[in-house]
């Protein structure tokens, strides 16, 4: 069957409202999410406030836009890097590469909760989907040890996210992912500014101590 084509009215639809979510980027950039008004971005736009409002019925919205193709955007990255074979390592390395090329980005998905905001479930599904990967590559490597006490805490808590994966498994993937984001974060929060060494190295030191233990 022939895919009917966008009318005029939806393509410029379409348009306006991806240069709505480019200026908003935009600010978030330059003030934080917190900061985010489409008061503003509609006269930056020469557009009137209500007139605005047509495309997005307002801030919670849009962010709701912006935070799900932040993470649209991060596990199609997680996907491709599985398609291509990828272990635990390259898929840290490749979590670095898409933060480096947009902090913003990562921080609207992983910093400072913005005020008054919460997140739709539709949301949450798509960060189901990223930590999908990382439990699949998680129980591509053989564990080994005693079982802790974490362990025996997600067996019986691990809710919906755990996809029917073992405790240690669980764990492994928690572990990967806290530890990980923590060093992003402080790298992408300018902690380690005036502190003389490359983050770099400290992302892979952390990641080669979390591959060794199991």
């Amino acid at each position: 069957m022939t895919q009917k084509s966008a009318s005029p009215r939806d393509r410029y639809r379409t348009h306006v409202r991806a240069e709505i979510k480019e200026r908003a980027w935009a600010q978030i950039a330059g003030a934080g999410a917190s900061a985010l008004s489409l008061n503003a971005i509609a006269k930056q736009m020469g557009m009137s406030g209500p007139a605005l409002y047509r495309y997005f019925a307002g801030r919670d919205e849009l962010i709701t836009e912006l935070v799900t193709d932040a993470y649209r955007s991060l596990a199609d990255t997680f996907r491709a890097a599985a398609a291509d074979g990828a272990g635990l390592a390259e898929l840290a390395h490749a979590l670095r590469r898409w933060a480096l090329d947009d902090p913003q980005r990562y921080f609207l998905m992983y910093g400072t909760p913005v005020p008054g905001y919460r997140a739709p479930g539709d949301t949450t599904a798509i960060a189901t989907d990223i930590m999908a990967v990382l439990l699949d590559a998680c129980a591509a490597v053989p564990a080994d040890g005693a079982e802790t006490a974490l362990d025996a805490h997600l067996a019986q808590h691990r809710g919906g996210w755990g996809g029917g994966q073992s405790a240690p498994v669980l764990r492994r993937a928690l572990t990967f992912w806290t530890r990980l984001h923590g060093v992003l974060s402080l790298e992408l929060a300018g902690q380690f500014t005036g502190m003389d060494f490359d983050p770099a190295q400290l992302f892979a030191a952390e990641l080669d101590n979390l591959l060794a233990s199991r």
